[in-house]
């Protein structure tokens, strides 16, 4: 674990009106996922634990909540222009259904390993995704080059406020559909999700703590906070494809969550294959390994939660089927 130290700006985004504007754009076209107490996780793990299954959103994760966010904030000049994107799958997927949602043009940059499951499932909202670099932080860099040179907007997987603030409506539902909660555990990979929660979470509750969880496979964030900047590291492959790779050079997100993320944790791929078993045969829900991240991190550290309400952010459920059957064969498991 890695303690934060909180920074006190004089001033900084305002969450409560920007989540909030952010609902009154995007509610009627999102799904409200529920949060669900588990009462097994809780007897094994000491804890109160609940899940909010993002991974039920439509799209199959919480990335449709930003994209739809920040293209419902386009002016209409920005519009009649088109979009450029990158992602390693989720967000591209959830720029495709937005863009198809608002009738905007847009061309869609992932990187050459992304998952084929994903890349098809985005040509089925009738994108031809683009294809350029082996990770998505070179995808990104890329799409960015493009989008200046045409005089497009870049709509980031995470590094835009308006994608933070739509992510942020996550925890707005927390707090009205499970109030009490004093820890949330998030998935982190470039920040926007984590970000969006604390943000208004601390903003409407300060005594709630927020924790962000990467694999270790992949701990950009983790890495940014100790050196105290954005630094690339090794990498190497993960179950959680869809929060690997670095953050863009000058994230607004890295001082986001090194402002209001009161923890990062790191876990290993046993813990990740551990917790996606777990929520299979507990809850009957298929999760991918970056919405598993929050229940790895709990089963990994049972005693820093003992006795607390919690809940566990599980971001998405695109999983090839191959794989998943792997990781959870029809065999017996005890938490």
């Amino acid at each position: 674990m890695i303690r934060l130290k909180r920074l006190e700006l004089p001033s900084g985004p305002d969450f409560i009106r920007g989540v909030e504007r952010a609902r009154v754009r995007i509610a009627a076209d999102i799904v409200r996922t529920p949060i669900e107490y588990s009462p097994a996780l809780s007897l094994a793990l000491g804890a109160h634990v609940h899940i909010k299954w993002e991974s039920l959103q439509a799209t199959g994760s919480f990335k449709l909540r930003g994209a739809l966010n920040k293209l419902r904030s386009l002016t209409p000049a920005e519009r009649r222009n088109g979009v450029v994107s990158a992602s390693t799958g989720n967000h591209g997927l959830a720029v495709a259904r937005a863009c198809r949602m608002e009738g905007l043009a847009l061309d869609l940059f992932l990187p050459e390993n992304a998952s084929p499951l994903k890349a098809a499932k985005i040509r089925e909202e009738g994108v031809e995704p683009l294809f350029f670099g082996t990770s998505c932080d070179r995808a990104e860099v890329h799409a960015r080059g493009v989008a200046g040179a045409s005089g497009r907007v870049f709509v980031s997987p995470y590094n835009d406020l308006e994608i933070i603030f739509g992510q942020g409506t996550i925890g707005l539902e927390l707090l009205e559909d499970a109030p009490g909660l004093r820890d949330v555990l998030v998935p982190v990979g470039g920040g926007g999700l984590a970000a969006g929660i604390a943000g208004y979470l601390k903003a409407r509750d300060p005594r709630i703590r927020v924790i962000g969880v990467e694999p270790a496979a992949s701990a950009f964030m983790a890495a940014a906070f100790v050196a105290g900047r954005i630094v690339d590291i090794p990498e190497t492959p993960t179950l959680a494809d869809a929060v690997a790779g670095g953050l863009e050079p000058g994230a607004i997100t890295f001082p986001l969550c090194k402002m209001l993320v009161d923890d990062i944790l790191t876990v290993g791929e046993r813990d990740i294959r551990r917790a996606m078993r777990a929520l299979w045969c507990v809850h009957g829900r298929a999760v991918e390994g970056a919405g598993a991240l929050p229940l790895a991190a709990l089963l990994s550290r049972p005693g820093e939660f003992r006795g607390r309400r919690v809940a566990l952010i599980a971001s998405g459920g695109n999983i090839s089927p191959g794989l998943f059957k792997a990781i959870c064969p029809p065999a017996p498991f005890r938490i």
